[in-house]
C-alpha cells in the first residue's frame, strides 16, 4: 500500500504541476488533483502517526487531533477564499456522514464477515455519543432555528460565539482524555495493547519534514483543485452540494478512512470506531468553526447555518451511530445498515 502511494505522489505531483501550468481540461485535473491529495494525505498521516509515538500519548493525542483533518481544512480553506460558502458546508456535511456512516459502515461490516462479533471499549462510545449529539444537533441544529429570526449580521455573530464555544469544549475534551480522566476508562485488552512498545516508522526529523512538505504540496494542488469544482460540475451534473458532500468528504479522509477499516479488519476495534467518532468530533468541533473564523479574514463570511437537507442527514447518522454503538459491539449486519443509510443519503444529494 505505502509503494502504491509513493508512486502516485511520484507521477500525480508533477502532472499536477505540468497540468495546472499547460491548463489541462479540468475533469482531467480534477482527477488528477484528487488521486494526488488522497497519496499525500497518507504521507501526512503517516508522519503524524511516526511523531505521535515519539512524542508520547499527550502530546501524540494532540497533533492527531491538529493533523486528522488538515487536508479537509486547507481544501475549505480555499472554497472560503473563492467564496464557495455552500461548498464548504457540503464538505463539512460530508464529512460527518462520511465518518459515521461509510467509515463505520465498512469498517464494522468487513471487520464483521470475518469476525462474527466484534467488541469495543463501551465507555468510550457512550462518552463519545454524548458530544457526537451536542456537536451535531445542539451547536448545528440550534443556529438554524435562530437564524430563521435573525438578520445577517447577528446571525454571524452567533456562529462566531457557537465556534469559540465548541473550540473550547474540543479543547476541553482533549484535556479530559489525555491528561485528567488519561486510562480510567481503559478496558484490560487495551491496557496489553498500550504496553507493547511501539516503534515509529520514521525518526522525528524525518517526519516533521515529510508533514511539512506533505503538507505544502496538498496547499499547492487543493488551491488547484477548488478551481476545478464549477466545471467539473458543468460536465458531470454534479450540484455544488453534491460535490461539498460526497467528493470532497471522501478525498479529503480517504486516507484516514483506509486505515479505520484496515483496524478493523485486524480486530482492532477500539482503534476504527476511534478513527470515525473521533473524527467526526474533530470536525464538528474544531474544523467547523474554526473555518467560522477564518472566513472573517475574507470578503465572504460563512455562517454556521447549514441547509435543511444537510441538517436531517447528519442529524439521522448520529442517531443511528449512537444507537448502534452505545453498547460496544459490533457485527456485518450492523455495518451494512450504516451503508444503506450512508448509499440512500448519497442518491438524495445526488438529485437534488
Amino acid at each position: 500500500m505505502n509503494k502504491a502511494f509513493f508512486g502516485l505522489v511520484a507521477v500525480g505531483l508533477p502532472l499536477s504541476i505540468i497540468g495546472t501550468i499547460f491548463h489541462w481540461p479540468s475533469t482531467i485535473l480534477f482527477i488528477i488533483y484528487c488521486v494526488t491529495i488522497i497519496a499525500l494525505a497518507s504521507y501526512m498521516g503517516r508522519a503524524t502517526e511516526s511523531l505521535s509515538i515519539v512524542a508520547g500519548p499527550r502530546i501524540g493525542g494532540l497533533l492527531n487531533a491538529t493533523f486528522g483533518n488538515a487536508v479537509e481544512l486547507i481544501i475549505a480553506i480555499f472554497a472560503l477564499k473563492e467564496g464557495l460558502i455552500s461548498v464548504v458546508l457540503a464538505s463539512l456535511t460530508g464529512s460527518v456522514l462520511g465518518n459515521l456512516l461509510l467509515v463505520a459502515g465498512l469498517s464494522f461490516f468487513l471487520g464483521g464477515l470475518k469476525f462474527k462479533r466484534q467488541s469495543f471499549n463501551i465507555f468510550d462510545a457512550r462518552h463519545n455519543s454524548g458530544l457526537l449529539i451536542f456537536a451535531v444537533i445542539v451547536a448545528f441544529v440550534i443556529p438554524e432555528i435562530f437564524s430563521m429570526s435573525l438578520t445577517e449580521e447577528k446571525t454571524m455573530a452567533f456562529s462566531i460565539g457557537i465556534g469559540i464555544i465548541l473550540i473550547i469544549l474540543y479543547l476541553a475534551a482533549l484535556f479530559f482524555k489525555l491528561v485528567t480522566h488519561r486510562g480510567i476508562y481503559q478496558s484490560q485488552k487495551e491496557s496489553v495493547e498500550s504496553e507493547e512498545e511501539e516503534v515509529p516508522e520514521w525518526g522525528k526529523w524525518k517526519a516533521i519534514t515529510v508533514l511539512g512538505l506533505a503538507t505544502l504540496a496538498v496547499a499547492y494542488v487543493s488551491e488547484n483543485l477548488v478551481h476545478t469544482f464549477e466545471e467539473v460540475g458543468e460536465a458531470f451534473g454534479w450540484s455544488e452540494l453534491f460535490i461539498g458532500v460526497i467528493i470532497v468528504a471522501i478525498v479529503g479522509n480517504a486516507a484516514e478512512h483506509a486505515s479505520a477499516i484496515i483496524m478493523a479488519v485486524k480486530n482492532k476495534m477500539d482503534v476504527a470506531v476511534e478513527i470515525a467518532i473521533g473524527s467526526t468530533l474533530q470536525v464538528a468541533m474544531f474544523v467547523a468553526p474554526l473555518l467560522v473564523l477564518i472566513s472573517l479574514l475574507f470578503p465572504v463570511s460563512m455562517p454556521l447555518v447549514f441547509t435543511i437537507p444537510e441538517l436531517v442527514t447528519m442529524v439521522s447518522a448520529v442517531l443511528l451511530m449512537v444507537v448502534i454503538s452505545n453498547d460496544g459491539e459490533s457485527n456485518w449486519f450492523e455495518g451494512g445498515i450504516l451503508l444503506a443509510a450512508y448509499f440512500i443519503i448519497g442518491i438524495g444529494f445526488y438529485l437534488l
